[in-house]
């Protein structure tokens, strides 16, 4: 048995990467929600305002075309995702992409509980994308840009073409505010505060093109919608809903934090510099990844290897002499150790991947502290390996 790699004796300033709720920006604490219009209605002018500020922040840190629109939507992520799939499919057929549990999810959502028959499902084990040539435009198209369970991104737009007659529903979560997203190629666009930017969680926010704001009037589903899927009224797409008014009650402690990330965003530069930063996050774990004889990247394609969430594989030889089962409880006593040295929290890899690892790098997390982390990664591994006498 080998001795332990030397253990760090500096940590990282910030132990929190989690994949969701995702770290706050740096220097956050509790002082940022004072603002907060808490004990008031959301319908008052002043909540109202709160909202829409929230919108129009974040339609012009994205960069959205002014005839987008935006709105917020409650059950975060997955209800903004819902919220679309349950009124714009059942027109035409589908295609269906997934490469990771979130992806899969949608697959199950589409086939079991909405049954749209004509569904065709293009999918692809963890760290590999589908076939991309195979999706037909023709047809309505679900997709995660990235999958953050798996560490795997779509590599960019250029599979999407511009003249298609179906729409392209795009769950962005991960992605949104770390990655350079073709807008003119997305029809409907999800994500949640809790992701790339660590507000709090329980929002959603759907962005929809005049594509999508066409299906949403011109079609109406047979099936019945939940109340909070409802848009529109009088068979027409309620348009107050992209001026504020929410379907639900929404929290303006969230409200407040989203704010919070929205004018940090705006103070260091906006969406170029919130790219810049995770794209710096990657290179130092790509660094640390091709010098470490201890862990890789599951995405073993560079081109499709997520900058937010990534994902990594143990490939110690020790490990790698473990069978499935005692690799997930070697992951529990990596994990372990760095939580017990305050070094990094909540890296474990999703319960429905690989044993592995999993680190946020979204442009919140400085990558001083990224650095850091990955030296105590590779003190946890050669430590975790007493525990299995190897």
């Amino acid at each position: 048995m080998s001795n332990i790699t030397k253990r760090p004796n500096v940590r990282p300033t910030m132990p929190n990467f989690s994949s969701g709720p995702c770290p706050k920006r740096p220097g956050w604490d509790v002082s940022a929600l004072n603002g907060a219009l808490t004990g008031r209605s959301h319908r008052s002018r002043l909540g109202r305002e709160k909202i829409e500020q929230v919108l129009s922040q974040s339609r012009k840190i994205l960069k959205l075309p002014a005839d987008y629109q935006i709105g917020i939507t409650p059950a975060s992520d997955t209800g903004a995702f819902e919220l679309a799939l349950w009124n714009l499919l059942g027109q035409r057929g589908v295609d269906v992409l997934a490469w990771e549990s979130f992806g899969k999810g949608w697959v199950v959502d589409i086939v079991d509980q909405l049954k749209i028959e004509d569904t065709n499902v293009f999918d692809a084990s963890y760290g590999e994308l589908p076939d991309l040539s195979q999706v037909n435009f023709d047809r309505d198209v679900i997709f995660t840009w990235n999958g953050t369970t798996s560490g795997v991104r779509v590599p960019d737009g250029d599979w999407i073409p511009l003249d298609r007659s179906g729409l392209t529903i795009c769950d962005a979560t991960s992605a949104v505010f770390a990655m350079d997203l073709p807008w003119e190629k997305l029809d409907v666009v999800t994500y949640s505060w809790q992701k790339a930017m660590g507000g709090e969680g329980q929002h959603g926010v759907v962005i929809f093109s005049p594509s999508a704001i066409k299906r949403l009037n011109s079609y109406t589903p047979s099936r019945p919608l939940p109340k909070i899927f409802r848009l529109k009224s009088k068979n027409k797409v309620n348009d107050s809903f992209f001026d504020g008014a929410t379907i639900n009650t929404p929290s303006m402690l969230c409200v407040e934090d989203a704010l919070d990330g929205l004018d940090w965003a705006e103070k260091i530069g906006g969406l170029d510099t919130l790219l810049s930063r995770s794209d710096s996050n990657l290179a130092v774990l790509s660094d640390w990844v091709s010098e470490s004889e201890n862990v890789e990247f599951l995405a073993r394609s560079r081109d499709i290897r997520s900058n937010t969430s990534v994902c990594l594989n143990i490939c110690a030889p020790w490990f790698l002499e473990l069978n499935v089962q005692d690799k997930a409880k070697a992951v529990k006593v990596i994990t372990n150790i760095l939580e017990e040295e305050e070094v990094a929290y909540d890296i474990e890899s999703y319960r429905e991947a690989p044993p592995g690892l999993r680190i946020w790098a979204g442009a919140t997390v400085e990558s001083e502290d990224i650095r850091i982390l990955t030296g105590w990664i590779d003190w946890a591994i050669s430590k975790a390996r007493n525990e299995f006498n190897l």
